[in-house]
């Protein structure tokens, strides 16, 4: 058995851990740029504590999900203004784009030197500037994660920045923080990190690590998300959803995903979609697509006593079956008004096209069995209304 484990350098979690990320850039640098969620309500105070703490941010909002050209602006303004670090501090969207931008003040070149796919791929080589990562709400886990996800909409597509220089010097994982996230963002986000959850435990990378954080995030999920979605200062449910997002960042991270963040990632190029409804609405169907093609495929696969275990786990039952974990899933999209993927604009002619761009993605090399093209265009089409 051999298998290697990496995250942040230090993961503050907890009830008022907010409190500590103030000194705690003090101890790395002078003039933090704050990359922030526009309008995010947690940013003033926060400002506040930093400048009571004797330093100099400069702000950079992040509207919607990161662009190519979003991270080029937040660099150039760090640049201009003399930053020394940054603080990452909202979704996953700002923390991406915090973590790519501290990525790049340190090394040489332009960002599409070392992009995935429509760049030139070249690995980063010098450490990034000082990087803390405080997430506002419960679902990408990509405070723990050594990439970020960005958008090139002339490219129709959303690729990655990666290196495992790229974990994040800290990350403050407060639950009170979420507690203003609206329902509609808490389902979306909430589903997302229930498939980082599910993906690293199928998956043809797994260890023993990644399985252990995986059971008790899928566990903690399906006691909570319910709760968290209709009762929004329920600190218990944010707690362990908190947690949960958490897990599926470190499973992800330490292991891989599959079919929904292969399909994921073409689909959010050409739909613009949020990456969580999209993961939210296919997770369900790659679930079931899965299950049977290994069924049909590779019956003596380890992953169909996964799947076995996730409908355990998500139902409580201790009878339950991969039918009960897919029974479960479809449910709880409904409850949480999962939208179908036409409501973002994906028609029936764009599916072809995502197939195949999905069939090159990273994630889809570590899903439990390859899925055909005849496959991945059913699921599109049973999620597409």
């Amino acid at each position: 058995m051999q298998f290697e484990f990496a995250t942040a350098t230090r993961i503050l979690f907890g009830p008022g851990k907010m409190a500590e990320a103030a000194p705690l850039a003090a101890s790395m640098g002078r003039r933090p740029m704050v990359v922030t969620a526009r309008d995010l309500v947690h940013t003033p105070s926060f400002l506040e504590q930093l400048r009571a703490g004797g330093l100099e941010p400069a702000t950079f909002s992040v509207a919607g999900e990161p662009e190519v050209s979003t991270v080029l602006e937040g660099l150039r303004q760090a640049r201009e203004t003399g930053c020394d670090m940054v603080v990452g501090l909202g979704g996953g969207s700002a923390l991406d784009a915090g973590k790519a931008i501290a990525a790049i003040m340190t090394n040489e070149g332009d960002l599409l030197d070392y992009l995935e796919v429509i760049g030139r791929g070249r690995p980063i080589t010098m450490p990034p500037a000082p990087y803390i990562a405080i997430p506002t709400t419960s679902g990408t886990g990509t405070e723990v994660t050594r990439n970020a996800v960005l958008a090139s909409p002339e490219h129709g597509v959303k690729v990655s920045l990666r290196s495992p220089y790229m974990l994040p010097r800290a990350a403050i994982v407060d639950p009170e923080l979420t507690h203003s996230v609206p329902p509609s963002i808490t389902a979306n986000t909430g589903l997302d990190a229930l498939t980082q959850l599910i993906e690293p435990f199928v998956c043809n990378r797994g260890n023993p690590m990644v399985d252990a954080i995986c059971r008790e995030g899928i566990f903690r999920a399906a006691g909570s998300l319910r709760r968290a979605f209709m009762h929004g200062s329920d600190s218990d449910a944010r707690e362990s959803m908190s947690l949960a997002s958490l897990f599926g960042g470190l499973a992800l991270a330490n292991a891989g995903l599959g079919a929904v963040h292969g399909l994921a990632a073409p689909l959010g190029g050409l739909t613009h979609a949020p990456h969580g409804a999209v993961c939210a609405r296919l997770l369900p169907f790659v679930m079931e697509a899965n299950v049977r093609a290994l069924e049909n495929r590779a019956p003596a696969s380890p992953a169909l006593a996964r799947y076995d275990e996730i409908g355990r786990l998500l139902t409580g039952d201790p009878k339950a079956a991969a039918a009960d974990a897919i029974r479960w899933v479809h449910s709880i999209c409904t409850d949480l008004s999962i939208l179908p993927l036409a409501h973002h604009g994906l028609t029936g002619s764009d599916i072809p096209v995502v197939v195949t761009q999905a069939q090159k993605a990273s994630s889809m090399k570590a899903n439990p069995i390859p899925l055909t093209d005849f496959e991945l265009t059913e699921v599109l089409t049973r999620a597409l209304d």
